[in-house]
């Protein structure tokens, strides 16, 4: 008979319990003041639901309340400088870190009034909940999406398991530059069923960093109930089997959630983190508005009436009269202190409608709709003082013969010793001499530990390099091959593509992409995709496609001097080759939007990218058409050369698109688009596009080679836009 040996989590796992000595053992100046700010929070989303029902705010509105003891008890534990993150349900968590980071030491709400400063965070929450200008984030984030940096608030995201692998991000900033502070993701029972959320927690503790995950377990992701969707409803067992000390606490108690937050700074302390605390607590009304959860059918009525008994702000009142802190007389002067304040931030953002007694918004108060794509990316002003050194620049110049992967490698470990922000993360980055193509060779060399080992996780850790971009390092992310960006495409898409302006821009996003595709090795499906569509989709990236190990170096320190998100695509057609490039030097930049032209021609145009570009000269030579070939090298909305393209045009009149992937992953007609509305008096023929298949390659050397564009169809397309 095999015997069983009981297992038990490598991390310690429990629930830690407050009674009435612990509320004695606090200071009654503490209690008063968490019960005020527990008051702010219910007084506050009370009005905005209030103003959701006037039509005044445009969106959900995902209220807190029942909830309010969770995020006061968090944040009695951080200070301004320690970051945050939430998720869509985050007003309460949001307006704490606001008002805390401008309220005076030793704040008395029953005897100082509300400073200007309090006042304006009030102020401009309510307005940016409401989309006004006057909003942190200019009104283009609302209720969902929020960031302001100076309060530690870096970004709230209405994905559910978004925001946890950017909460781990921020935390290896602060740990690699020396910082001493903690990162906090605030999510829900909903986010601890994803798979972000599961990858965020196992890369925070094989990195030890100091994070936080706050799990507000409220029993329901919209309606449906914790116990329908996992056996296992302990959320908090999910941070003890990843080796993480885990916190299981009463919600509603805020002295609970205090000691609770206390333990885990003290054990991030001793230990480094990252730590996870579940709080079980109860939102009183549906997923968005004002109607109970028992109005849908969802929540029993019964159940809600017990949760409701033990609504924080009420049993605070209760305990703190019981307590002899406060009398019948204060709780009333506290509330009508709080509600008289939001009241007045309300009253700044509204006006009565003339001949009735309706609220309106006042015109002046919303953005300029002409403002309506500015700040998607930054003016690359910080690459003013660069070196730039492109092809032509070469005469002259002695050069030497290198290989491309060895510019590369050399290239990055050059740009690390120059700035000590660079890191690199990524699959077997750290092993085999330089990962799976020697890209880290250099780095490793010199700098080791700024060389990060990652799970295969590829949305995880992208989501890591973001919060990091938010925090100060320059990550740089390796995907193995192309197709894992779709895995990572969440953070790709939701994250960098739209933080920037979704946020308000102003702030950097230095983030690079390495992301290496070869549709011809054998591979198959599922390696075998060039995603620079992908990135397409999203105007906040730049993509960039070095053809050469010149162009390399120069885009690759572009990029790392960038302050916006860059994907450099990497065909490892490339990687053996070697080509010329100025000897001894790896620091100068080829600027973002510079194509170049890699055959002068008068016949046609072609414009080439990636592998297609030496495939087009073949075929200019094989046909015996003088193409001009285009490498476009710049991919993005923003980076393409129209002046280059417009003067050829002009010249020859025809134009092909050339691109090996398959069709419906090319992004050509994106450019034909542009090229028509811009040049369509000086074309004389259609503008055709080479492309593969449209199926992605599979296994068989002869399919494989069938579905990529090859020299072949360009001939033909040369021959046929010359033929009349």
């Amino acid at each position: 008979m095999p015997h069983r040996i009981p297992l038990s989590p490598m991390a310690p796992w429990f629930r830690l319990e407050a009674d009435l000595a612990d509320w004695q053992a606090e200071k009654p100046a503490d209690l008063v003041h968490w019960y005020g700010q527990m008051l702010l929070i219910r007084r506050f989303e009370e009005k905005l639901l209030e103003l959701e029902k006037a039509g005044l705010i445009h969106g959900p509105a995902h209220a807190s309340i029942g909830q309010e003891a969770g995020a006061v008890g968090a944040m009695s534990c951080l200070g301004a400088e320690d970051r945050i993150n939430g998720t869509h349900r985050a007003h309460h968590q949001v307006l704490l870190k606001l008002v805390n980071a401008v309220t005076p030491a030793g704040f008395d709400v029953l005897n100082d009034d509300f400073t200007a400063e309090m006042d304006a965070a009030l102020h401009r929450f309510m307005a940016e909940i409401m989309g006004l200008e006057l909003g942190y984030c200019g009104g283009r984030g609302g209720s969902m999406h929020m960031r302001h940096a100076a309060a530690g608030i870096m970004g709230t995201s209405a994905i559910v398991g978004g925001n946890p692998p950017h909460a781990v991000g921020y935390a290896l900033a602060d740990k690699m530059l020396g910082r001493d502070q903690v990162s906090v993701a605030f999510f829900g029972d909903g986010a601890a069923q994803n798979g972000a959320s599961y990858e965020a927690m196992n890369i925070a503790a094989a990195q030890g960093v100091p994070t936080i995950f706050f799990i507000e377990n409220n029993l329901y992701g919209v309606a449906t109930r914790l116990t329908e969707i996992t056996r296992e409803s302990r959320i908090s067992s999910r941070g003890a089997m990843f080796g993480i000390p885990s916190i299981e606490v009463d919600g509603m108690d805020v002295v609970a959630v205090h000691n609770a937050m206390a333990e885990a700074r003290r054990i991030i302390a001793a230990e480094g983190g990252p730590v996870v605390i579940e709080a079980l607590l109860y939102r009183h009304f549906h997923q968005s508005g004002s109607r109970k959860g028992s109005d849908f059918g969802y929540r029993p009525t019964e159940e809600e009436a017990e949760w409701l008994a033990r609504d924080p702000v009420t049993t605070t009142a209760a305990r703190l009269r019981e307590m002899g802190i406060l009398s019948a007389e204060h709780l009333a002067q506290i509330d009508s202190a709080v509600t008289g304040r939001v009241a007045a931030a309300a009253a700044k953002l509204t006006e009565t409608v003339p001949g009735g007694n309706a609220l309106r918004i006042p015109d002046a108060l919303w953005p300029d709709p002409a403002s309506r794509d500015v700040g998607i990316l930054g003016d690359l002003s910080e690459l003013a003082d660069s070196r730039i050194v492109d092809h032509a620049d070469r005469a002259g110049r002695p050069t030497e013969r290198v290989k491309f992967v060895t510019a590369a490698s050399e290239t990055l470990a050059a740009a690390m010793d120059r700035d000590p922000r660079i890191i690199v993360m990524g699959e077997d980055v750290h092993q085999m001499r330089g990962g799976v193509s020697g890209f880290t060779k250099g780095a490793l060399e010199r700098w080791p530990g700024r060389v990060l080992p990652m799970p295969i996780a590829e949305n995880g850790f992208t989501g890591v390099a973001l919060g990091a971009a938010l925090n100060g390092l320059r990550p740089v992310v390796e995907i193995m091959f192309g197709d894992f960006c779709f895995t990572a495409a969440d953070q790709i898409a939701h994250g960098a593509g739209k933080v920037r302006h979704m946020f308000g821009s102003g702030f950097p996003v230095p983030l690079v992409m390495r992301v290496r595709v070869s549709p011809h090795t054998g591979y198959g499906s599922q390696h075998s995709t060039d995603p620079s569509a992908l990135f397409g989709l999203f105007p906040g990236w730049r993509i960039v496609s070095p053809t050469t190990a010149h162009d390399y170096i120069g885009q690759m320190n572009a990029a790392l001097r960038c302050d916006d998100p860059v994907v450099i695509i990497e065909h490892t057609e490339f990687y053996q080759r070697e080509f010329e490039v100025p000897a001894g030097d790896r620091d100068f930049i080829i600027p973002f939007g510079k194509a170049h032209c890699v055959r002068p021609g008068t016949a046609c145009t072609v414009l080439a990218t990636s592998a297609m570009v030496g495939q087009a000269v073949k075929a200019a030579e094989q046909t015996g058409v003088d193409a001009e070939v285009i490498d476009l090298r710049n991919l993005d909305h923003h980076g393409i050369d129209w002046e280059m393209i417009g003067a050829s045009i002009d010249r020859t009149g025809r134009v092909i698109i050339a691109e090996q992937t398959a069709r419906s992953m090319s992004m050509g007609a994106t450019w034909a688009d542009g090229i028509q509305a811009r040049f369509f008096d000086s074309l004389d023929h259609e503008i055709l596009r080479v492309t593969g298949g449209l199926a992605a390659p599979t296994v068989s050397a002869v399919l494989n080679r069938a579905a990529l564009a090859s020299a072949a169809d360009l001939g033909e397309a040369l021959l046929r836009i010359t033929a009349n």
